[in-house]
């Protein structure tokens, strides 16, 4: 099956049933998203399916067919940070940075569909990605300055 990660297209050959986050990390050695719970209860392996944020541990590979795929190592550059990864640096969101790819996404996804999310819009559509350390406020006032941010482009 042919689809794009990060821009690049790919042609795996592997069971319809592997999770495309096993298609990322054993296969494409794109080690962004991590495995947390396999369920899609955690959100740590959160990547854009065609814009749309979803959990790799439930998505098949039978599914990624002509797909676009956008994992945190496609959304910017250490030279050139997407607005939500300069947030989250300005912030100081990260603390283990085990979720915090998972967490970018879903941040840049929302803010790809709401330019102006309010803090019930940021919790309840970040609700789903889990933070052990509990750095949800941080969170927020990161997705809130990205928000500016890309207003102001």
């Amino acid at each position: 099956m042919k689809f794009t990660v990060n821009g690049t297209e790919h042609e795996v050959s592997v069971e319809d049933d592997m999770p495309l986050l096993w298609v990322l990390r054993d296969e494409l050695n794109i080690t962004g998203p991590k495995y947390g719970c396999g369920i899609a209860q955690c959100g740590a392996c959160t990547v854009m399916l065609d814009g749309q944020a979803v959990r790799s541990c439930q998505v098949t590979a039978d599914e990624l067919e002509g797909t676009e795929v956008t994992t945190i190592e496609g959304l910017g550059t250490p030279d050139a940070l997407h607005a939500v990864q300069a947030a989250w640096v300005a912030h100081q969101v990260a603390q283990c940075g085990y979720c915090q790819s998972g967490q970018i996404m879903q941040a840049a996804a929302l803010l790809d569909m709401n330019d102006d999310p309010s803090d019930e819009d940021i919790d309840q559509v970040m609700s789903g990605n889990l933070c052990r350390c509990g750095t949800y406020p941080r969170i927020r006032a990161a997705v809130k300055t990205a928000a500016k941010t890309l207003q102001e482009a």
